[in-house]
C-alpha cells in the first residue's frame, strides 16, 4: 500500500502531462503583462503547475523524514519524478524558444550519466546518496525554470536578466555537481577482478 509521501510523489508525476498539454496546445486564454513583457497566461498557469509540482518534492520529502515512512519505494519514485519534472520543463522551455537547447542538453546530459552512475552503484549493493551539491543544483534548476517561464519577473522591472543568470547558475552548479558526483564515487566503477 502506497503511504502518503509514495502519493504525493506520484501526483507530481500526473502533473508533468498536465503541465505539458498546458504549454503545448494552442489555448488562447490572452496575455497578462507583468514588469516590462507580455506573458502569455498559458505559460504563467504552466508556471503556476511547476511551481505546486516543485513544492510537492519538498513536502514529500519532509513528511517522510518526519514520521519515518522512508521506502525502498519512495527512493526510487523521489528523484525519478524530479528528473521528469525538471526534464520535461527544461525541454518545454526549447519548445518555446525561452532557453538556448545546448544549454539544456548539457544539463540533461548530467541526469541521464548520474542515473547510469547510480544504477552500476546500485548492482554492486552500493547505495550512493545525494550530496549537497545535488541540491543547490535542483534549486537552482527549479529557480532558472521559473523565472524564465516568468520571462523574468519580478526582476524585469530592473532589466537585468536575472532568469538568464539563474540558468546559467543552474548550469554551473549541474555540471560541478556532476564531476563531484563522479570523484567521490568512482570506485564504484572499478572491476574487482
Amino acid at each position: 500500500m502506497l503511504n502518503l509521501p509514495n502519493k504525493i510523489t506520484i501526483s507530481r508525476i500526473f502533473l508533468i502531462p498536465l503541465f505539458i498539454i498546458v504549454l503545448t496546445i494552442n489555448f488562447d486564454w490572452g496575455e497578462i503583462n507583468i514588469g516590462n513583457n507580455a506573458l502569455p497566461i498559458t505559460q504563467l498557469v504552466g508556471s503556476i503547475i511547476f511551481i505546486f509540482a516543485s513544492l510537492t518534492d519538498w513536502l514529500d520529502g519532509y513528511i517522510a523524514r518526519k514520521y519515518d515512512l522512508i521506502t525502498n519505494m519512495g527512493k526510487f519514485l523521489d528523484p525519478l519524478a524530479d528528473k521528469l519534472l525538471v526534464s520535461a520543463a527544461f525541454i518545454m522551455l526549447i519548445e518555446l524558444q525561452i532557453a538556448p537547447a545546448w544549454i539544456i542538453i548539457i544539463i540533461i546530459s548530467r541526469e541521464f550519466a548520474i542515473t547510469g552512475f547510480r544504477l552500476v552503484a546500485s548492482g554492486e549493493g552500493v547505495v550512493l546518496a545525494a550530496s549537497s551539491m545535488g541540491k543547490l543544483k535542483t534549486v537552482s534548476q527549479i529557480l532558472a525554470v521559473i523565472l524564465l517561464m516568468l520571462n523574468n519577473f519580478p526582476f524585469s522591472y530592473t532589466n537585468i536578466p536575472v532568469d538568464m543568470i539563474m540558468l546559467y547558475i543552474a548550469l554551473i552548479f549541474t555540471v560541478w555537481s556532476g564531476l563531484d558526483y563522479f570523484i567521490k564515487n568512482w570506485n564504484v566503477m572499478r572491476d574487482s577482478k
